[in-house]
This record gives structure tokens, C-alpha cells and sequence, in this order.
């Protein structure tokens, strides 16, 4: 489960974010590209833009429930 004390500092605010225990697997650029980026140099994602609309959100979701290390986590928007 994603810890929302350990999150990446790329994140922007809002409910989605990664926390430091993602492995760069890339699933959930895949998924939510909207919305997920990469962090070149340190190699993890992030959360780049919070979803706008129901499409972003369920993607993001789909996204989260598929991280294989569970690294992604929803706040509801705290």
C-alpha cells in the first residue's frame, strides 16, 4: 500500500500520487499517460497532473490497482 508520507516531491497536490517504492515499470505511463510521467534521472514515476475528468480518474484508478509494488496511492484529495 503506497504510504502518503513517502511520497515522490514531483507529485502535484491532489487525491493520486507515487510514493518512493515505485520501480519505474512503466505500467501506469502506460495506462494514465495524462497523467503519470517519468522522472528521468532518478528513474520513477509521478503523478504530473491530477485527473480531470471521469475518463483521467478511472485510468489513474486502473493504473493504481495494477502497480505491481503498489507504489500509487489515493488520498481522497487530503
Amino acid at each position: 500500500m503506497a504510504d502518503k508520507e513517502d511520497k515522490n516531491p514531483e507529485n502535484v497536490g491532489g487525491t493520486f500520487y507515487v510514493d518512493s517504492q515505485c520501480i519505474d515499470c512503466d505500467l501506469c505511463r502506460e495506462t494514465a499517460p495524462n497523467n503519470f510521467t517519468r522522472e528521468e534521472d532518478e528513474g520513477y514515476s509521478f503523478v504530473y497532473k491530477q485527473p480531470e475528468n471521469d475518463e483521467e480518474r478511472e485510468q489513474c484508478v486502473e493504473a493504481m490497482d495494477g502497480c505491481p509494488v503498489e507504489a500509487i496511492g489515493d488520498d481522497g484529495g487530503e
